[in-house]
């Protein structure tokens, strides 16, 4: 069906047509090489043919530009916006902490192709913070103090994401795909749910980190680590912009588990999550003998999480949200009945 509100004039019809965006591919020649792009075109609904449309041609540059940059493996404008934003990092302190003329970084965000060399440098700077803490000890003498340190810094935070699991960090980053606000709290607490419902489910683990029964409910160390400085905020990380797409990794198992939390325990906040696993039997088994305002740190062994959940499954069928939400609806009232 045409869209009404698609209309311009058709020099070969003479008179304002609709017209239908469709993509067409072009050959061009760069760098003596030869591409293929698909561009986006309008064409006359009546004669068939081209018309020119404001903000089309600058669609089409846009278009070819990316699919040169593909083709070529060349980085993006968002990877270098990236690389500034995860390690905190000016555009000049950049240019000259990777080994680059002082404007380098500014022209490139203005447009100009990096060389295949430079975007090397500057993609295994994106996928290792290792790599940039080389680059900025390389090139320290030409960098502030303060940005020296700024970068660096974030730049050692941006290992800790390296001492979790990839599998944990593929569901993290889809946990932050699906939700628009998360905390600490409600991380750890939805980890936990993962963990547990998808054992249940398959009976294996989703992920390899033990979890610990800590005061306020079950908590993931390393992941803990990773977002201490959050606190109770909401986690805005820029160094989970790495992650973008890992969620990929995920097959279609784990990605229809992390779901299932995400739609039902992930419409409520951290201390709700919080009451529901203290009334749940692995939380307050590891927890005996130690009194309400009393820190622990013992293990909730997964084939524990894994027994307790198969057995909810049994008895509410986990495997459906219907199901989660009655466990949940129970789970609530035996907390507020406590």
């Amino acid at each position: 069906m045409t869209d009404k509100s698609r209309r311009d004039f058709c020099t070969e019809c003479r008179r304002t047509t609709e017209y239908l965006l469709q993509k067409r591919d072009i050959v061009k020649i760069i760098r003596d090489k030869e591409y293929t792009f698909a561009i986006t075109v309008a064409v006359c609904a009546k004669c068939g043919e081209e018309m020119s449309i404001p903000g089309l041609m600058d669609k089409s540059v846009q278009e070819i530009d990316e699919q040169y940059r593909a083709a070529e493996g060349i980085v993006t404008l968002d990877d270098i916006e990236k690389l500034m934003k995860i390690y905190k990092i000016g555009k000049a302190p950049l240019s000259l902490a990777l080994g680059f003329g002082e404007i380098t970084i500014t022209r490139y965000l203005e447009g100009q192709v990096p060389s295949k060399e430079y975007s090397d440098i500057m993609r295994a700077a994106l996928s290792s913070p290792g790599f940039m803490k080389q680059k900025l000890t390389e090139n320290r003498e030409k960098l502030t103090d303060a940005a020296y340190r700024k970068a660096f810094a974030a730049a050692e935070s941006m290992e800790g994401l390296f001492s979790v699991s990839d599998k944990m960090l593929s569901v993290i980053a889809y946990v932050f795909e699906k939700l628009e606000e998360v905390t600490p709290l409600m991380l750890q607490k939805l980890l936990y749910f993962v963990q547990g419902i998808y054992s249940a489910l398959y009976g294996r683990p989703i992920f390899e980190e033990d979890c610990r029964a800590w005061l306020r409910g079950p908590v993931y160390p390393e992941v803990y680590e990773l977002f201490r400085d959050f606190k109770y905020d909401p986690l805005d990380d820029a160094r989970f912009a790495l992650l973008e797409g890992s969620e990929g990794a995920l097959t279609e198992e784990e990605r229809r588990v992390v779901d299932l939390v995400v739609n039902t325990f992930g419409m409520y906040g951290g201390k709700v999550l919080e009451k529901i696993t203290h009334n749940e039997n692995p939380w307050m088994e590891a927890r005996k003998g130690y009194g309400d305002s009393i820190s622990s740190g013992e293990l909730l062994p997964k084939d524990r999480i894994m027994k307790y959940y198969a057995l909810i499954n049994r008895e509410y069928g986990i495997d459906t949200e219907e199901g989660l939400q009655t466990y949940i609806r129970d789970m609530l009232g035996s907390a507020s009945g406590s």
